[in-house]
């Protein structure tokens, strides 16, 4: 057995009562569960305890033959608290980010501090948060985008990874190359206008596309700016 704090990610109804839970753990790396009795009538855990960026502390058996564990205990990292319909929008954003990004494999524990760190704080920056987020897991996946931008070479190219001196089907407008710049090499951000920084999440959101075969069909981001100022 191995205790080991834990991100929830996903969750899927198994048999009558359990469920299936997939979590980023810090020891482990991402690893799925039965939690057994949770949709039962008199569950020994509360089902609110499993929604997505729930962080856990978990006692769970680690047996490398199966890629199927069980959970022996487990109880919530933190308080529960009413949270804005932004912060849910970027709750469930953040989650399906690392749920279709992250691959069952060697722990990052970085990362995983950095999640749970912002996972904590959502209603201190919430308009800087999706992109900021993007690039930080990038880079801790090894995609992170290049910043070479120079007068020379000032547009991005979301399949090259970097910033070229030409315009293609693949490069972004020159607005949004230079806000997603200013991201890349400031930590003090200009006020910049909604629509660009919709405009750079959906550029990001492609150009994790590109780069991981595991990203498909991602929809939470639609809510994200219909609720995100």
């Amino acid at each position: 057995m191995i205790s080991t704090p834990a991100i929830v990610l996903h969750t899927t109804p198994y048999g009558e009562t359990s469920v299936i839970v997939k979590v980023f753990t810090r020891m482990l790396g991402v690893r799925s569960y039965i939690i057994k009795g949770v949709r039962g009538r008199n569950a020994r855990v509360k089902q609110n305890l499993l929604q997505p960026l729930s962080c856990l502390d978990m006692v769970v058996y680690d047996n490398s033959k199966t890629d199927l564990n069980y959970v022996k205990e487990l109880s919530s990292r933190g308080a529960c608290f009413e949270a804005s319909t932004a912060e849910n929008a970027l709750r469930f954003f953040m989650t399906e980010v690392l749920y279709k990004s992250l691959q069952e494999a060697e722990p990052m524990p970085a990362l995983y501090d950095y999640v749970e760190a912002v996972g904590a704080n959502l209603a201190s920056s919430t308009a800087s948060i999706p992109v900021s987020f993007l690039l930080t897991v990038s880079y801790h996946l090894g995609i992170e985008p290049l910043d070479n931008c120079c007068s020379a070479e000032p547009l991005f190219d979301l399949q090259e990874g970097r910033f070229v001196s030409a315009p293609s089907e693949t490069t972004l407008s020159p607005t949004i190359s230079a806000l997603l710049h200013e991201y890349l090499s400031s930590s003090t951000l200009r006020p910049a206008p909604l629509s660009d920084r919709r405009s750079l999440i959906d550029a990001l959101l492609a150009y994790y596309q590109l780069h991981l075969s595991s990203f498909r069909h991602f929809t939470s981001h639609e809510i994200l700016h219909t609720v995100l100022k």
